[in-house]
């Protein structure tokens, strides 16, 4: 189901001829599952690396949600472009270059100096990663069909959450024997097997062209440069501006901010309303440029009827959500247990062990159930586990819980989010057409790293102010003065409750240390809460999904499939 680089399509309806077959397919499938549990993994493995992070190169509170977010953020911002880049020049050349920016970005993480070169190398990573991961979807997408593709999913899953379960263990294992730079250093190796696996196994795909744009050159007069540029710039500003609301303030500065020629002062407006209106004026102008491109029957970056398939438009909302839960979750409880038990990475990762081996096991028995009561019932039971376990968390959680306290619930979330995530990106491309296929990846790619960002500037800035306002109140009745009250509490908030070891270490300061694990309890809770109601307006989301129509993996378009998407759109 794919075609040789040198063949260019002829006919906008033309399949690829047949090369990857029998075994190969699988083993190819392999290759594209562990491509892309890398750059989850590297998502995730941060959490557990971040307080090692920010003692060892003296970042903020706001250095730290960049380090975690700038992925996430450049992520998104590329996604679209490049899942549109390899529909038109392949997905295997993509995701191999992809392969290749990823290594040298995680080189530079490795020797990174100082914070800003790291949050530069993350950035870099994010590139990478925007390649990999729609080149990853859209090949399955295009190589499997029918009941192939349900089991190509789950075994995708599986492997994933396999990979989701070991990596941030191993990562911490290797940043507590050698350092946290090494834990990005591992990455050249695998990067270098996973770059040869993909040019050996993993069939070369594109979407199908006219004859008239066949060629590198009508490949290039395909690009919707305009779109690209919009949707880069766009995406970027929220994500800038969903970040920075907690440094600089949502409405009144709270800081001085500058960039390039443009200046704010501590006592005027913030720069946040700014970057969220820009936001706003640049994805509209992409919208409209979208809409006039498709009018006049010209190759589009987004194609908003993609958007018209409930199952894809539901689907991507529930897939931002979840994503809101999941990293916001693992941004805050690893700063927890830090702050109030001084746990060291490999112990933040065994605390976090239950949710990705909860992952493990539900996303290896997501395929068997998903046959029996559907994909989207699957879906559905995940989200109601997810939501379950995150309220309880909320509930018990207290200054003196630890790892194995928590292990229940991280359990019983990691089961809820293996199931979600093993069938969620199934429904919601089951009823995109083929040829659509590395566009509808890359929208969907995005709305889950928009979630993941939103989640950590949201969660993060609920606990930050959760702890805060914690912190301040239960230092009122205390001996100190107002103004080391006033320190204690800065320093608390923006160091993401690290400062609080730094209270247990100083003498004299036994209360105020109590106090302060104290609040950040009550702000982890306050997050967990935030989560929980983000989380249940995603599993509303969940109950509306329905399964496919048609025969499964012929894609969506016109006919049967076509008329009951019309259908469901109208209620």
């Amino acid at each position: 189901m794919s075609e040789p680089l040198s063949t260019p399509l002829t006919s906008p309806t033309a399949q690829p001829p047949a090369r990857a077959t029998g075994r190969n397919r699988w083993f190819g499938l392999v290759v594209i599952s562990l491509g892309v549990a890398l750059i989850v993994v590297d998502a995730t493995i941060v959490s557990v690396l971040l307080p090692q992070i920010i003692s060892g190169l003296g970042l903020t509170s706001t250095d730290a949600e960049w380090v975690t977010s700038v992925y996430a953020l450049v992520f998104a911002a590329l996604l679209i472009p490049a899942g549109r880049a390899g529909d038109l020049f392949g997905r295997r050349r993509l995701f191999v270059l992809g392969v290749g920016v990823f290594t040298a970005a995680s080189a530079a993480a490795a020797l990174a100096p100082d914070g800003s070169a790291l949050i530069a190398a993350r950035a870099a990573q994010g590139v990478g990663a925007a390649m990999i991961l729609p080149a990853a979807l859209s090949t399955v997408h295009a190589t499997f069909t029918g009941r192939e593709r349900a089991a190509a999913f789950g075994l995708y899953g599986a492997l994933i959450s396999g990979m989701a379960a070991l990596g941030p263990l191993l990562g911490g294992a290797v940043a507590s024997a050698s350092g946290w730079r090494w834990a990005f250093g591992v990455n050249l190796p695998l990067c270098a097997a996973l770059a040869a696996g993909a040019l050996l196994l993993m069939p070369e795909t594109r979407a199908p062209r006219p004859a008239r744009t066949a060629g590198r050159r009508g490949a290039l007069r395909d690009i919707d440069w305009a779109g690209g540029v919009l949707s880069a710039l766009g995406f970027g500003a929220l994500m800038c501006g969903l970040i920075e609301g907690q440094s600089y303030g949502w409405w009144t500065a709270t800081r001085a901010f500058s960039v390039g020629p443009f200046h704010w002062s501590e006592s005027g407006p913030s720069p946040v309303p700014v970057m969220l209106g820009l936001s706003a004026v640049l994805l509209s102008a992409l919208v409209l440029v979208e809409r006039a491109r498709a009018a006049a029957g010209r190759p589009v970056l987004l194609d908003l009827t993609l958007f018209a398939i409930p199952g894809f438009r539901r689907g991507n909302l529930a897939l931002a959500l979840v994503n809101v839960g999941e990293l916001g979750l693992l941004f805050v409880l690893p700063l927890f247990l830090l702050g109030v038990h001084g746990s060291a990475p490999l112990q933040i990762s065994l605390a976090i062990l239950p949710l990705a081996a909860g992952a493990f096991l539900a996303g290896g028995a997501a395929r068997r159930l998903a046959q029996r009561g559907g994909p989207h019932r699957v879906v559905q039971l995940g989200m109601v586990l997810e939501v379950a376990a995150v309220l309880a968390l909320a509930v018990v959680l207290g200054p003196e819980t630890g790892g194995l306290g928590m292990a229940p619930w991280m359990l019983l979330y990691g089961l809820g989010l293996g199931l979600t995530s093993a069938q969620l990106t199934n429904v919601s491309l089951m009823d995109v057409p083929r040829a659509q296929a590395g566009q509808a990846s890359g929208t969907q790619s995005t709305s889950r790293q928009i979630g993941g960002a939103l989640g950590i500037a949201f969660v993060g800035a609920v606990f930050a102010t959760g702890v805060g306002n914690a912190m301040a109140d239960r230092l009122q009745e205390g001996p100190l003065t107002a103004d080391r009250q006033a320190v204690i509490v800065h320093e608390l908030r923006h160091s993401a409750g690290t400062f609080a070891r730094d209270l247990h270490d100083a003498p004299g300061m036994a209360d105020v240390a109590r106090a302060a694990d104290q609040s950040l309890a009550a702000g982890t809770r306050q997050a967990l809460l935030a989560t929980g109601a983000v989380l249940t307006l995603g599993l509303v989301t969940a109950l509306r999904l329905r399964p496919g129509g048609g025969p499964a993996g012929d894609g969506g378009g016109p006919g049967a499939r076509g008329d009951r998407n019309r259908r469901e759109s109208r209620r």
